[in-house]
């Protein structure tokens, strides 16, 4: 009896053993089925049809040559010298009659910007008139009293009178001719049939109409401004450079920087003044810069993050949205023919600027166009492309 329980838990083990086995064999073959599926061949290129480009907006560019690294960034701020901007006012008021001008608009120096009526200015110029027949008259009657002196006919006084009153006279001419000239009218011009009421307010620089303080039929009050004027060609960038960082900044240094606007955009400068003393309340100096590109973009005023070059050291770069990463890979994709693209890998290092450094895994010709919009695109349907394979 004791020999045949025996012999049965024997087979039970024996039973037990053989299914295990099995299954083992089973999980260990569905594994290696999983990873050989896994392990499939990568796909790196694809292509794309017309409308799938058009559709994506793709765009491509070249991999450039930036100063990422040893670049010194600091705040600025975009200004305008004084002598390209004005504030235009009157030195007598009057009634507006024309505004000859809309803000935003450019008006060249010269040009009539308004036209102001004010009769003061009719008896200025009679007051010009009536003096210069005066003039005329004591200079004939000078000559004639000098003649009368040399003959010893006349009294010296006589003639000492005379000259004092045709000096006094000459003065007021040019006083009156001066202040004709002033309110834009040419005193040589004047005459007893050709009177003039009005006043034209000129530009007294070139640049945009900024501001209007006028209305038609207001009266314009004398040194109250009327036109605000600035010239954005002449804008530059006023940079706050704190203690510790002076003896990294010099005149010459390149600079680029962005505005709020659009911090896609660079723009260059160039720096060509700093500042002798510390600013008020703070131990900082002033650098300036000279903007070497003209855009419309750029208006006084604007706060700018700016990068100074302070050597000269550059590295490959490329748009942030031209990189693409999947986990902890990283890729770009390069233009090998029309619409055909092939996936390369690299390794990123510092971003700035809306660029990011980039090291190839492998070698890429030296003007190869890379994708720098819509990337993630090509990323996407590769990876669908892998998953399908």
């Amino acid at each position: 009896m004791k020999n045949i329980f025996l012999i049965t838990v024997a087979l039970f083990i024996a039973i037990t053993s053989c299914k295990n086995n099995t299954k083992e064999k089973k999980v260990e073959s569905a594994t290696k089925d999983s990873t050989a599926k896994k392990e499939g061949p990568t796909i790196t290129e694809l292509e794309l049809t017309e409308n799938q480009v058009k559709a994506i907006g793709l765009q491509t560019g070249s991999i450039q040559q930036r100063n990422l690294k040893s670049t010194l960034k600091v705040n600025g701020k975009l200004t305008l010298p004084p002598q390209n901007q004005a504030q235009v006012s009157i030195l007598m008021g009057g009634i507006v009659k024309t505004i000859d001008v809309t803000e935003g608009t450019f008006a060249k120096q010269g040009q009539t910007l308004a036209t102001i009526v004010n009769n003061e200015i009719i008896q200025l110029q009679q007051d010009y008139l009536e003096n210069k027949s005066q003039l005329i008259y004591l200079q004939a009657e000078f000559k004639r009293q000098s003649d009368l002196q040399e003959d010893h006919i006349n009294a010296t006084k006589t003639l000492q009178q005379v000259q004092n009153e045709l000096s006094m006279t000459q003065a007021r001419q040019k006083g009156l001719q001066s202040k004709l000239q002033l309110q834009g009218i040419n005193a040589l011009n004047i005459s007893t049939s050709n009177f003039t009421n009005f006043i034209a307010v000129k530009a007294p620089i070139s640049g945009f109409v900024h501001h209007i303080n006028l209305t038609m039929g207001k009266f314009a009050d004398a040194n109250t401004v009327l036109f605000d004027i600035v010239d954005n060609r002449f804008l530059h960038l006023d940079l706050t450079i704190f203690e510790k960082d002076i003896s990294k900044v010099k005149v010459g240094n390149k600079i680029i920087f962005t505005d709020a606007n659009d911090v896609s955009r660079v723009h260059p400068a160039t720096i060509f003044a700093l500042n002798k003393s510390f600013e008020d309340n703070q131990q900082a100096i002033i650098a300036h810069a000279k903007i070497e590109e003209h855009t419309e973009t750029l208006l006084p005023g604007m706060y700018v993050e700016t990068r100074i070059q302070i050597d000269n050291y550059k590295t490959s770069a490329l748009p942030n949205d031209a990189v693409v990463s999947n986990g902890d890979e990283h890729y770009i994709y390069v233009e090998t023919g029309k619409n055909h693209y092939k996936q390369i890998a690299v390794t990123i290092g510092v971003s700035d600027l809306g660029f990011t450094e980039i090291k190839p895994l492998e070698e890429i010709p030296a003007n190869a166009k890379v994708v720098t919009k819509g990337a993630y695109y090509l990323l996407s349907q590769l990876t669908k492309g892998s998953i399908e394979e």
